[in-house]
């Protein structure tokens, strides 16, 4: 409780750092694509004795007011990790009630929000789908559909994903049309084994903020960041600030992308 007074009591000094920080990034260059692992709902919970169910409210929240950060701030592309394999397969069912709950909430929304069509994003969702309930496929579905028609914009859901997983399904596609149209050998590189993937299209990813203060990016999307640089921040996810995100930029504009070179 006193952390939570303390950030009351500081928000006008974050205020001018938040406009002194906008000052030292604006002039670019921006990331074009940004991943997010929106880590630490539990912990914020547990931080002020608060039910989960609060914590992921304000999560879902915070991961709107984010994506409008990052619309403003000119971003084409966003992913978000919603839910990993793992969670799916292993957490606590009433919590997982809850956090499909507040997808389900997101998708929701997604069909009505005026944020989505101001700014003309595709959404797409990537994962073992199989595993959503029939409802949630069912708006998952409704939501790339009615969305198809934008290109200027894309925000990508990972729901029940994995990225060994991925690849593992990527090789099983390969070797299933390898074997159906008798090919004697497989010509592959890099761009032609991408087309197997959940989402082809899917850019190699510039920036990958994780929030709660773990440093590790837990099997997301491992072919897309191979390249990636990586900002790890001690916020919980509901507590993640303006301040927080600009000091990511500021971090990926600061850095030398070599590629390898």
């Amino acid at each position: 409780m006193e952390k939570i007074r303390k950030d009351i009591l500081m928000k006008p000094i974050y205020d001018i750092y938040e406009k002194f920080l906008w000052k030292q990034i604006s002039k670019g260059p921006f990331p074009t694509h940004v991943a997010i692992i929106p880590d630490g709902n539990r912990r914020w919970a547990r931080l002020r004795g608060a039910q989960l169910e609060e914590a992921y409210l304000n999560g879902y929240k915070k991961l709107r007011e984010v994506l409008i950060w990052l619309l403003d701030m000119g971003v084409t592309n966003i992913s978000v990790f919603a839910l990993s394999t793992e969670n799916c397969e292993r957490r606590n069912r009433d919590e997982l009630n809850i956090v499909m709950r507040y997808i389900k909430k997101g998708l929701e929304d997604l069909l009505h929000d005026e944020l989505i069509e101001r700014n003309e994003v595709r959404v797409n969702a990537i994962g073992k789908l199989e595993l959503l309930p029939r409802d949630m496929i069912e708006m998952i579905d409704d939501v790339i559909e009615r969305t198809s028609k934008y290109s200027k914009r894309k925000l990508t859901l990972a729901i029940c994903y994995g990225g060994r997983q991925e690849i593992l399904d990527a090789v099983a596609r390969l070797l299933k049309e390898y074997k159906s149209s008798n090919l004697l050998e497989i010509k592959l590189d890099e761009e032609s084994f991408k087309k197997y993937f959940y989402d082809s299209e899917l850019s190699d990813i510039d920036l990958v903020i994780r929030t709660s203060g773990e440093v590790r990016i837990s099997n997301f999307l491992l072919w897309h960041m191979a390249y990636s640089e990586l900002f790890f921040c001690d916020a919980y996810w509901p507590d993640f600030r303006k301040i927080d995100l600009w000091r990511a930029i500021r971090s990926y504009q600061r850095r030398k992308r070599n590629y390898g070179a």
